[in-house]
């Protein structure tokens, strides 16, 4: 069963993948380019093998947002993206552990925004029983 949408629906759906996926593929990609300084804020946060962690994670987020923009298989992209973002996301930025009053502004900003990047990938994962418009066939 497809999804319905009319047309421009359709694009613009499209477009949503393409924009969220391509974002969180982008932050998976910068979890090897900047492996030693994540690894380190990991580790600081608390991660456990943190140098091993930074590039699972970056792999989830590289493949799970490169597979949503793609629209192929969209049960394991969006729930990749939907386990990485609802377990980093606490752990991660806990501002509410934070002392200083920037370092609070600045975790809770990525907090939220988190947040919000998790409630897209449960509605992609919400989808993905459906075949998306313009979907890459793997």
């Amino acid at each position: 069963m497809a999804l319905a949408l009319s047309p421009a629906g359709e694009v613009l759906f499209l477009a949503a993948r393409v924009l969220f996926g391509g974002v969180l593929a982008f932050m998976g990609l910068n979890h090897f380019t900047d492996a030693e300084s994540m690894a380190g804020y990991a580790g600081a946060k608390g991660v456990p093998a943190a140098g091993i962690m930074v590039p699972f994670t970056g792999g989830m987020l590289l493949v799970g947002g490169l597979l949503v923009a793609a629209g192929a298989y969209p049960l394991v992209g969006a729930g990749a993206l939907a386990a990485f973002l609802l377990v980093a996301t606490p752990k991660m930025h806990d501002f509410w552990n934070a002392g200083d009053p920037q370092e609070r502004q600045n975790e809770t900003i990525s907090f939220l925004k988190n947040v919000g990047l998790l409630g897209t990938a449960l509605a992609f994962l919400a989808l993905s029983a459906e075949a998306w418009p313009y979907a890459v066939g793997l």
